[in-house]
């Protein structure tokens, strides 16, 4: 049999085709990659070289970048942007240099620099440090503010996120923060206990009361079905007029002798101590509410009721298939969420209003409580600092107020920009240019694209 191949074989034909290929190209297979050579089809592959490494640092600004936390910084950044704007166009020295602004610019630039800058200025001085007072002692005194307005909405924060990543919406923090300052707040006015223990006694019926309420919405929601944002809404009505006509009744909750609808001072055996003494306002909830912190981090990351929390949270029926009790899951998960909230109550009546308190004892902050828990991206640690955030707000917000007449509801609606900013990552990313999370690298792409050509 001859070695030569006959002229009529197309195998052959074909082998010495893709033969002249390979040896035409060596110098695009020594720039661009391999070229393997399929004998029996006369194919001709291209593996396309592997993309360049990616150097440390640029994987880390990339992910940086494409993460949720710098998300939620520049919503931050864009609310305090757009608060500028609205300082600047209420204020009346910028509103009268503006009638002449074609004839003299600068007056109307220098007069919104002094509104905005003097308006940030006095929201630092009333949130952080206060630089014109003449010790540090007092001059430090903003940052417990700001501490003392963090504790009840990191407590409260912590139990909305938590609800969240069991994929429970629970917005009923008003109606569980009623009933935890009225359960705690009855216990510390009408017993006579020794110190510690009628504090620790008043602690516990309160975050139990929060806890038992919100655990009707979890019952509901296991058993019925029954949507947990609605049952949370309706338990908000009752628990306020419920509380309401407590506070209104002489035995109940109603202060003795007196016709209006509070209660009578917290005993002092049953109030939280002041962490830096009388001259401040700080108390030993903020102490709690890092141990709340703490706990939830800890339940969340390294239980294994945490595990199944998450697993809920993310497919409730793959969750099922692999054995979890999911309907034990919303249950428990409520349950610990009105505890959380409940300990925000607590914080109210034990820590900051001791004198007796009215059906307004909630201030809000069961609904803050969700702007919480979504700037923190429902995390513990995030918790933490989006409520200190929302507490420099509330301190801050005061001071502007005071020294250079900004409208409170300017810091309201910069609260409310900053939920809008987070709910719409798409925005943010489109403002600042940054790359959709998943992106691939440029030099990842170029390859693709040459890849596809071929």
């Amino acid at each position: 049999m001859s070695d030569s191949h006959s002229p009529h074989d197309p195998t052959a034909a074909r082998a010495d085709r893709a033969a002249e290929i390979a040896a035409a190209t060596d110098t695009d297979v020594a720039l661009e990659g391999t070229v393997a050579v399929d004998t029996a089809a006369g194919a001709r592959v291209v593996t396309p070289p592997p993309a360049p490494e990616e150097s440390r640092w640029s994987r880390a600004l990339r992910e940086i970048a494409t993460g949720n936390a710098i998300i939620s910084v520049l919503a931050v950044i864009l609310a305090l942007l757009v608060g500028a704007v609205m300082i600047a166009a209420t204020d009346e020295n910028v509103q009268a240099t503006s009638a002449y602004f074609f004839a003299r610019p600068g007056d109307t630039l220098a007069a919104i620099w002094q509104s905005v800058s003097g308006a940030y200025a006095s929201f630092f001085q009333g949130a952080i440090y206060n630089f014109r007072r003449p010790e540090f002692a007092t001059g430090i005194k903003p940052l417990t503010e700001t501490l003392t307005f963090a504790t009840p909405l990191i407590a409260a924060g912590l139990g909305v996120a938590l609800a969240f990543r069991v994929g429970m919406f629970n917005i009923g923090g008003r109606g569980q923060m009623l009933v935890a300052a009225a359960a705690a707040g009855w216990v510390a006015f009408s017993f006579d206990l020794p110190w510690g223990v009628h504090m620790v006694i008043a602690l516990v019926a309160g975050v139990a009361a929060g806890a038992i309420w919100a655990g009707i919405a979890g019952v509901l929601k296991a058993r019925t079905g029954a949507h947990e944002v609605i049952v949370t809404i309706m338990l908000n009505y009752v628990a306020y007029y419920l509380v309401y006509y407590m506070l209104r009744t002489p035995g109940l909750l109603q202060a003795p002798g007196s016709s209006n609808p509070t209660t009578p001072p917290m005993k002092d055996t049953a109030v939280f101590p002041d962490l830096f003494g009388s001259g401040y306002n700080l108390h030993f909830g903020f102490i709690l509410s890092l141990l709340a912190v703490v706990l939830v981090w800890w339940i969340l990351e390294r239980s294994s009721l945490g595990f199944r929390f998450r697993a809920v949270g993310l497919n409730p029926n793959a969750a099922r298939v692999a054995g979890i009790n999911v309907k034990s899951m919303y249950i428990y998960s409520m349950l610990i969420s009105g505890a959380l909230i409940g300990l925000a109550g607590v914080d109210q009546v034990l820590g900051t209003v001791t004198t007796g308190f009215s059906s307004g004892i909630d201030a809000g902050i069961g609904f803050d409580a969700i702007t919480v828990a979504l700037l923190g991206r429902s995390t513990p640690v995030g918790v933490l600092v989006a409520g200190i955030l929302f507490g420099a707000f509330k301190a801050g917000g005061f001071a502007m107020q005071a020294a250079n007449g900004v409208p409170i509801d300017i810091v309201l609606v910069v609260q409310s920009l900053i939920v809008l900013f987070i709910a719409a990552p798409p925005l943010v990313r489109a403002i600042f240019r940054l790359p959709a999370p998943g992106a691939r690298q440029p030099q990842a792409r170029a390859a693709k694209k040459k890849e596809a050509a071929r």
